[in-house]
């Protein structure tokens, strides 16, 4: 439902849809763009040509456009955040206070739930900011990362951590050891988490299990834990359950394993694969071989479940580029890949706290366009079985994710 009115000399646009309302009003110079869920967390704004992006947790991502077409982003400090929030608040009940004052004049109908959920967006202030960001640490242990096209997904934790946890370019799990839920403690989790969302689960688009590997639960005990996950959620209308698996617990699952929890809702499968490049793989102490998701993928697609692959570009540097090129492209054109698929190139980000920094020291490493060529360079080495049916092949950047 899209509602147009004029306040003053300015355009308002309300959209209204099951899971948000978004507000649009148009200033001197520009549009000052507000979206909410519809239990009212602010959710995305635009103001001052700057994109926002508020997390769950409370945090917020910018990004923006520099000269050149460059893109940049940063995690807003919290005082910074805590002050957007309040400028949104600001807008929003300024615009509210004009409707009630009559400031405002209707082309469309205004409805009374337009109205409502104005009113609900309005009600979350920063003491409810605050309270609601709280609420959410009672509930999850931090969400490290997720793939692009399920950072509005409904996370539920059966795992906490990493089984393996040895990685030298992934810090996320470092600070809690690996176990996973009872069916007693997944089911209070999940049941949490839906009450937590409320009205906002009508924004969450898929199921996604985590931790990071969650996937490498032993059969008997994760069947259990999607039994639960359709007993609290309507898997089919958030279009599946979806996880991380590594690749060499992947292999430990056979085809009918998969097929079984295809029977649950289990839709895709997002596998690191990083490289195809064995002695690379080792360098990075990723475990197992590029064999074993090969192996995992086929098995995975014969159960009619997607996957998702994703290559870590620049690891290695200079030093092993070329054969990272080779082996990967190999390893993905080994890989019964379809339409449904996606393959995600993600550029290695390295900090001074990684064991890669110390790994790799003496390496040259590879700058940005050096590391997106890199990914072009694999790319043009895919061919697919029908390059009618081809997967998505898409970037993905580990610094732009909120949950």
């Amino acid at each position: 439902m899209v509602i147009l009115g004029k306040w003053g000399e300015r355009p308002v646009t309300l959209s209204l849809k099951p899971g948000s309302l978004t507000v649009s009003v148009d200033g001197p110079e520009q549009a000052t763009v507000m979206a909410y869920d519809r239990a009212g967390r602010p959710w995305t704004a635009y103001l001052d040509e700057v994109s926002y992006r508020r997390g769950l947790d409370g945090r917020v991502m910018a990004k923006w456009r520099t000269a050149g077409e460059g893109r940049e982003r940063r995690h807003l400090a919290v005082d910074e955040a805590a002050g957007l929030e309040r400028r949104l608040w600001e807008s929003l009940l300024s615009l509210c206070e004009g409707i009630e004052r009559g400031k405002v004049s209707w082309r469309t109908p205004f409805p009374g739930e337009a109205w409502e959920a104005l009113q609900t967006a309005l009600a979350f202030d920063a003491e409810a900011s605050q309270r609601d960001a709280a609420r959410y640490f009672d509930i999850y242990k931090p969400v490290g990362i997720l793939p692009p096209d399920h950072y509005m997904a409904v996370v539920l934790q059966a795992t906490e951590g990493c089984s393996f946890n040895t990685c030298t370019f992934c810090d996320f799990y470092k600070d809690r050891p690996f176990r996973i839920k009872s069916p007693e403690e997944f089911r209070a989790h999940a049941q949490a988490v839906r009450d937590y969302l409320g009205a906002g689960l009508s924004l969450r688009r898929t199921l996604f299990l985590g931790d990071a590997n969650a996937l490498v639960i032993p059969l008997p005990r994760l069947v259990p834990l999607l039994e639960i996950t359709n007993e609290i959620y309507d898997v089919e209308a958030l279009t599946g359950i979806y996880g991380f698996m590594d690749g060499f617990s992947g292999q430990k699952k056979t085809r009918d394993d998969y097929a079984k929890l295809a029977e649950l809702g289990l839709a895709g499968v997002y596998i690191g694969l990083e490289s195809g490049h064995n002695p690379l793989l080792e360098r990075l102490k990723k475990p197992g071989l590029a064999e074993d998701v090969i192996e995992a993928a086929v098995a995975l697609k014969a159960a009619g479940v997607a996957v998702s692959v994703i290559v870590l570009l620049g690891a290695g540097g200079a030093e092993m580029a070329e054969a990272h090129v080779r082996d990967t492209a190999r390893a993905l054109n080994a890989m019964p890949l379809d339409g449904e698929d996606i393959v995600y190139f993600s550029e290695l980000i390295v900090h001074e706290g990684l064991p890669y920094a110390q790994d790799a020291a003496g390496m040259q490493p590879l700058s940005h366009a050096e590391r997106l060529a890199q990914g072009d360079a694999i790319e043009a080495r895919l061919r697919f079985r029908d390059p009618a049916d081809r997967p998505i092949v898409s970037r993905y950047d580990i610094r732009e994710f909120v949950h």
